[in-house]
């Protein structure tokens, strides 16, 4: 009896050991003893058989691993073949502590194919930071608050607007002075005072009149300014060119619309002005009378009813003066603009820098 109970116990022994070797859970730390806030790493190992399915603890960023320990972070699990159909399984856990004490890490616990496997359990020593209380001089005093440092990602943009003002002021000026020294174009409207066709012709007659014909040469001139007034008039009056027109043509245009008594002595007076002018006849001081007389009753009896009127002249550009006119109006135009936006530029960026110095 007694021997049975000796071989079932080291039958015991054997499977226990077995179940030893089979799974074995390690647990260290890298440092048993650190200060305030400082961190050191628990690590946790599991050897089993290769297949066998592990299941490692899992915390989270500031979970408590213990009261007054935390988890900083944990590393994935990692697996290593280590020969002899077998694997391990790890985890390193970052832990920290902010309180002084001596902390007990439990024991983890590892399930393996379902079964809990617990490692060792671990102590761990939070020290405080020691204070120099001797040499308290050596403690500088609070600092004031410091502004931010230059930064220059914030002045970039107000710095390349300044560029781009600055640009702008003198493409500005530059215009400026190129439209000061091109003189601009003055055109002068003129009143003009239209006198009717009849009223030009008797005074250029009256003019005529004052004249002292005393020999060939003088009666040519006479009946040149006689004849040429007459022949103004008519243009004027009945709108066909009797300038480029002879005597005889410009008698038979009129015989159209004049009654023949006035036509034959219109008729005479041309003759006699083709003949001083052309033959060199000379005339005599009735005869240029009777002519100058016709002449007045010709226009007198043709005349219409229109009234002296005012009319706007204004003077014909060159083309040339055009396109210098149209150049002005551009520059002008530009400088208006430019000085609008330069105003809003120089206003936005004197804006935005006392926002950032403030």
């Amino acid at each position: 009896m007694f021997k049975v109970k000796n071989i079932i116990l080291s039958l015991a022994l054997l499977v226990c050991s077995g179940l030893a070797q089979a799974q074995q859970v390690e647990q260290r730390i890298d440092s048993l003893q650190i200060l305030i806030g400082q961190q050191t790493v628990l690590h946790l190992k599991a050897s089993v058989k290769q297949g066998d399915k592990v299941e490692l603890p899992s915390f989270k960023p500031q979970q408590q691993i213990t009261p007054g320990v935390e988890v900083v972070e944990q590393s994935k699990g990692d697996t290593s073949h280590i020969g002899d159909d077998r694997m391990v399984v790890s985890r390193d856990y970052t832990l920290t502590s902010f309180d002084e004490k001596v902390y007990a890490i439990p024991a983890l616990n590892v399930k393996v194919n379902g079964k809990n496997f617990h490692g060792n359990q671990l102590a761990l020593k939070v020290l405080t930071v020691p204070v120099d209380t001797v040499h308290p001089n050596q403690f500088y005093p609070p600092k004031d608050v410091q502004d931010n440092p230059f930064s220059w990602s914030e002045w970039s943009s107000l710095f390349w607007l300044s560029l781009l003002l600055l640009i702008l002021c003198g493409a500005w000026l530059y215009l400026r002075n190129r439209l000061k020294n091109n003189k601009p174009i003055i055109t002068h409207i003129r009143i003009v005072k239209r006198v009717p066709a009849h009223e030009k012709a008797l005074n250029q007659i009256n003019v005529i009149k004052q004249q002292h014909v005393e020999n060939q040469e003088t009666q040519k001139a006479y009946y040149t300014q006689l004849t040429n007034t007459l022949r103004e008039y008519i243009v004027s009056r009945f709108g066909f060119n009797a300038m480029e027109m002879t005597s005889m043509e410009i008698i038979e245009r009129l015989r159209e619309a004049g009654d023949q008594k006035m036509i034959d002595e219109l008729k005479e007076l041309f003759q006699t002005a083709d003949l001083v002018k052309f033959a060199k006849y000379e005339t005599l001081v009735n005869e240029n009378d009777a002519n100058l007389v016709n002449a007045i009753n010709f226009i007198d009896q043709t005349k219409t009813d229109e009234k002296p009127t005012e009319e706007k002249v204004v003077p014909q550009l060159t083309n040339e003066e055009q396109k210098t006119q149209s150049q002005r109006r551009l520059i002008k135009s530009l400088l208006w603009i430019g000085a609008i936006v330069g105003l809003a530029l120089l206003g936005y960026i004197i804006y935005q820098s006392a926002m950032l110095l403030m």
